[in-house]
């Protein structure tokens, strides 16, 4: 799903997965047989067609499954609390909320930064570059791919997603067509460029931090991984207008301090991942840190507001630039916290229903039942390619979490298998992935799950390429 859990959903990329499941699951209840247990999977699978209808109902997504969530829980604390053991069910809603917690507080900077970029104009002056390179839809539909498949195992899916999603809004004006196709390009490429990095994608992190791949040994997969983006990219090029942008140049100027956070943004990203890499700590630590960077920016943007002003006044005075001058009544103090208000709370909101969920259908049993059936009965690699099949439908990080607690006997050639194909498997529909899900929420009506739907096939088949050349070429690696 990177973070549906970002997606769930991609992460989103960095917010590691603890080990209580895996601790406690031979304590837990067998509960996936029981009335409880199939009333918590009816329950599920009801709230996820509601969210597939979204469009349709006009219901925003997060509110069926924080629904689910509160019911499956429930029914959870019911039985527990009857046979005596509510403490390891109280165990299991705190670990899952933990989970949640470092989720939100990653995402909510990330996302407070690209408020902030998009406040200071970046955007609209990336917007402003292309419309005056002349880029028609099919080089701007290339331009954004390729930039989401390059940044992604960097800055992770998730953010990477949201960056260029933003681009394409901006450009696209009210051509849905482009709008629609140009977001699944981005959601295919932001997933394929986070499957071959530790730091693109939560699954890839899951997996290198059980010690299962090590940092290099992520590199074979980008091969297959720029495989999986440009079988589908090359096919969708083919159904873009043959047309440009309707819009007319005009020059930008990008407001004070514009540059400087996105500076601030890449240190942030910087510090997510030494905290992990040198302290072990959980990269939301490192994040949190990136916000107080842009809040002390944002205080010494507001005392030295009326200097700078100033500063422009009389400059703009003395070369006689009316144009700016007028400009200069129009420019209000940064404020860090309106940029919080602006994230995209459905969406934040719908990864808490689906972590929840899906929490409590592993304290029932219900993933590891499948995960044992996979890696007992099947070959390893049909197991591993229904494992990115099923993170597009339910979500990647707990599947890769059931891989991960089974403890399979496999290869290095099945662990990058599973790692691949959890990364960009979930690329199959639109709320298979954090990236998909979080545009979803940036562009009500213009990308729907059924808008993505329609290009399944497509995708299905760069999902099947980046494997076959994955087995071809890594093939020694499965010895």
């Amino acid at each position: 799903m990177d973070r549906r859990w970002w997606a769930i959903l991609g992460l989103i990329g960095l917010v590691p997965f603890p080990s209580f499941s895996a601790e406690t699951s031979s304590t837990s209840l067998s509960l996936t047989h029981s009335s409880i247990g199939i009333a918590a999977i009816i329950v599920f699978a009801v709230a996820y067609i509601v969210v597939m209808l979204e469009e349709f109902l006009q219901l925003r997504k997060s509110k069926p499954v924080l629904l689910a969530a509160g019911i499956i829980w429930a029914m959870i604390g019911f039985v527990y609390q009857q046979s005596g053991h509510i403490e390891l069910a109280k165990s299991a809603l705190e670990h899952n909320l933990l989970e949640y917690a470092e989720l939100l507080l990653f995402l909510l900077v990330a996302m407070t930064y690209i408020s902030a970029m998009e406040e200071r104009r970046v955007f609209d002056a990336l917007q402003a570059w292309m419309t005056s390179k002349g880029f028609d839809f099919k080089s701007l539909f290339w331009l954004t791919g390729i930039l989401a498949f390059l940044i992604s195992p960097i800055a992770d899916n998730l953010t990477t997603a949201l960056l260029m999603g933003a681009v394409v809004l901006k450009v696209g004006g009210g051509n849905t067509r482009f709008i629609n196709i140009a977001f699944i390009n981005i959601v295919v490429a932001a997933n394929a460029g986070g499957a071959f990095s530790p730091f693109g994608d939560i699954t890839t992190l899951m997996v290198w931090q059980a010690g299962y791949v090590s940092f290099s040994q992520f590199m074979p997969l980008f091969l297959p991984s720029l495989i999986n983006y440009l079988v589908p990219a090359l096919i969708m090029s083919f159904f873009l207008p043959n047309s440009k942008p309707q819009t007319t140049y005009e020059r930008v100027e990008l407001k004070r301090g514009a540059k400087r956070i996105i500076g601030l943004f890449i240190l942030t990203i910087a510090t997510a991942v030494a905290f992990h890499a040198a302290l072990h700590f959980p990269p939301v630590i490192g994040m949190m840190m990136g916000l107080a960077y842009l809040q002390f920016f944002g205080y010494f943007l507001r005392v030295t507001l009326r200097r700078s002003l100033s500063k422009k006044a009389s400059k703009a005075i003395a070369e006689g630039d009316d144009r700016a001058l007028k400009n200069l009544g129009s420019v209000v103090p940064f404020d860090v916290f309106s940029r919080v208000s602006r994230a995209e709370w459905d969406t934040l909101l719908f990864f808490y229903g689906v972590v929840m969920c899906v929490g409590g259908l592993n304290l029932l049993g219900y993933l590891a039942m499948v995960s044992d059936i996979m890696y007992t009965q099947w070959d390893p690699v049909w197991a591993n390619v229904m494992v990115g099949i099923l993170s597009a439908i339910v979500d990647n990080i707990p599947v890769m979490f059931a891989v991960l607690a089974m403890d399979p006997s496999m290869s290095m050639g099945n662990w990058l298998l599973v790692t691949l194909t959890a990364g960009v498997g979930g690329s199959l529909l639109s709320i298979g992935s954090a990236a998909g899900v979080a545009l979803m929420g940036a562009a009500h009506g213009k990308y729907t799950f059924f808008g993505h739907l329609k290009w399944a096939p497509v995708i299905l088949l760069g999902y099947i390429a980046s494997i076959a050349v994955h087995l071809y070429l890594n093939a020694s690696l499965f010895n």
